[in-house]
């Protein structure tokens, strides 16, 4: 039990797995103030606001990313998330973040979700939420669009883009050049999300590269797995391509087990397509895990298939890992796997990734100094002290912009 900082009042954490979920008039400690029970001197208060909190790349990104800053005394107390499914709510958890979750709902589709979507009802559920921050920051587009709309004059709003702009139901290019007036910084992770940022009307030195935060290199595989193996992690959506996986594992001579790590809407298509393929033996689906290190260190080759792809946080974690790693060549990725760090191929070609396949597995592999050394950037610590340097500096009071809706 510890003691409410603004009203020294009990305040006690929720217990595992239980989340608090705000729908009425909002606690005082629930405004962005620290937990008193943190060791650490309170440096800056931030509000994180996430648009879809799922298990995902950009959600693990940010939530590691708020656990390193925390060692900094840039702290977020809790996460301000747009719609969560439960299995994102255990993720977060696992981080010991309380979260507040405007919706919370299992069935989040990609034309409705807060990812891609301005709403009125967010911005308004977020504005007392923000009262006490001194920096709000938010995640995809329909997160940056509400904080623009709630957040407190004269606080700097920041916005962080991981993924190319498709717009799966309406185009808000418009409402997002409109917010983009109050921005003080966009972190675009990948060229399309840069170009997206000039677009909607950011000057240069209002765009930065994002980075996302890896998981640990733990290079201990998890025991009795097969070698030799090849190793998938991410969601199985199309822009993501696993069964372009499957497609050129079904080519190869002698196809070793393949482990697909992850979940997601493909699941069952891509369990039947390995068995149109005859490979029902050999690829595996173990599932979304919290650590797919484990399952990629000591694999023979990583492959990241992608259809798009601004940044990909499995293909930096191989190279971290001295895995060989073959992606496609495609926005960010192929500068990712550039620079003799990894093997490129063109996009929805399976031929062609099962002949770099065959050849990696024949041993001819690339030097893993150089992966190796660039995945050190983006370790947790090293990212959050990037996004610490830019939260302190000058071009964080830039806050005279205007959103107009």
């Amino acid at each position: 039990m510890t003691i409410s900082p603004t009203t020294g009042a009990p305040w006690s954490r929720p217990p595992p797995g239980v989340h608090r979920i705000f729908a009425g008039p909002l606690p005082p400690e629930a405004t962005g103030m620290e937990d008193p029970g943190a060791p650490k001197e309170v440096a800056m208060r931030v509000g994180r606001i996430i648009g879809v909190l799922d298990p995902g790349g950009a959600q693990l990104s940010a939530l590691r990313l708020t656990e390193a800053l925390g060692a900094l005394g840039i702290v977020s107390t809790r996460l301000l998330v747009g719609d969560a499914t439960p299995a994102g709510l255990a993720l977060a958890e696992r981080f010991h973040l309380p979260v507040e979750a405007f919706r919370v709902s299992e069935g989040i589709t990609q034309e409705t979700s807060l990812q891609w979507t301005p709403c009125e009802g967010f911005a308004e559920w977020l504005a007392p939420r923000l009262t006490q921050v001194d920096l709000v920051h938010g995640h995809m587009f329909g997160a940056w669009w509400a904080a623009a709309a709630a957040a407190p004059c004269g606080v700097p709003v920041l916005a962080s883009e991981h993924n190319a702009l498709t717009w799966p139901a309406q185009d808000h290019t418009a409402a997002a050049a409109r917010a983009a007036a109050r921005l003080a910084v966009m972190f675009a992770h990948g060229p399309a999300a840069g170009a997206f940022a000039e677009r909607i009307g950011l000057p240069p030195d209002r765009i930065l590269p994002g980075r996302s935060a890896i998981g640990t290199l733990d290079r201990r595989p998890i025991a009795d797995l097969p070698v030799p193996r090849i190793t998938f992690a991410g969601r199985f959506r199309e822009d993501k391509g696993p069964d372009l996986l499957v497609e050129a594992v079904a080519r190869l001579a002698d196809p070793p087990p393949t482990y697909l790590v992850g979940d997601g809407p493909m699941r069952s298509r891509l369990l039947s397509l390995a068995r149109q393929r005859g490979l029902a033996d050999l690829v595996r689906l173990p599932g979304w895990v919290p650590a797919p290190e484990r399952w990629m260190a000591g694999s023979s080759v990583h492959v990241v298939p992608s259809r798009e792809e601004a940044w990909s946080q499995s293909a930096v974690l191989g190279l971290g890992l001295g895995v060989p790693v073959v992606g496609t060549r495609v926005d960010g990725l192929q500068h990712t796997l550039g620079s003799g760090r990894g093997l490129l191929v063109p996009p929805e070609k399976p031929d062609v990734l099962a002949a770099v396949l065959a050849d990696v597995l024949a041993g001819h592999r690339p030097d893993p100094t150089p992966g190796r050394r660039y995945a050190a950037e983006f370790t947790p610590p090293a990212v959050a002290a990037r996004y610490a340097e830019v939260y302190r500096s000058p071009r964080c009071q830039l806050t005279d912009g205007i959103f107009s809706r």
